[in-house]
């Protein structure tokens, strides 16, 4: 492991000021004494403006890179027929199972997607008993009973 300039710094002035108490010390110790609570009570001092900086101070920009998001694919997707499944990108898990299909497909109108998500590079249609159509990823989707 290696330690920053900062932390070899601290040892260094750390041990410096153990090894003058210990050598005055030997000469005075009631001046090694004084010494010692004034120096203790410095670093106590400093140790808790330094935590108090780490805790409410402002906070650096993170590092880390967002996960980038694959662009939508640029033609058609399409999904026809019993069963059918279509997407325009990945898709995690769909199902299409169950054997009834229903008497009428629901009328909905298409949700615009989330904010910063991309929209489907093309047309996106889907027909017929339990279809799925989708411009991008699916995470689930069960049309099924």
């Amino acid at each position: 492991m290696t330690l920053k300039p900062w932390a070899w710094a601290g040892l260094a002035i750390g041990g410096l000021g153990a090894a003058t108490l210990v050598s005055v010390a030997f000469v005075d110790l009631g001046k090694a004494d004084q010494i010692a609570s004034v120096a203790g009570g410095s670093v106590g001092v400093i140790g808790f403006v330094l935590a108090l900086i780490v805790q409410f101070g402002g906070s650096s920009p993170s590092t880390a890179q967002p996960t980038p998001i694959p662009p939508a694919q640029p033609g058609p997707v399409d999904a026809s027929g019993a069963g059918a499944i279509a997407a325009g990108g990945n898709i995690g898990t769909a199902s299409t199972g169950g054997t009834t299909p229903p008497a009428a497909p629901p009328q909905t109108q298409p949700t615009p997607p989330p904010s910063g998500a991309p929209g489907p590079g093309g047309s996106v249609a889907a027909s017929g008993p339990r279809s799925i159509a989708a411009g991008g990823d699916i995470g689930s989707a069960s049309t099924g009973s």
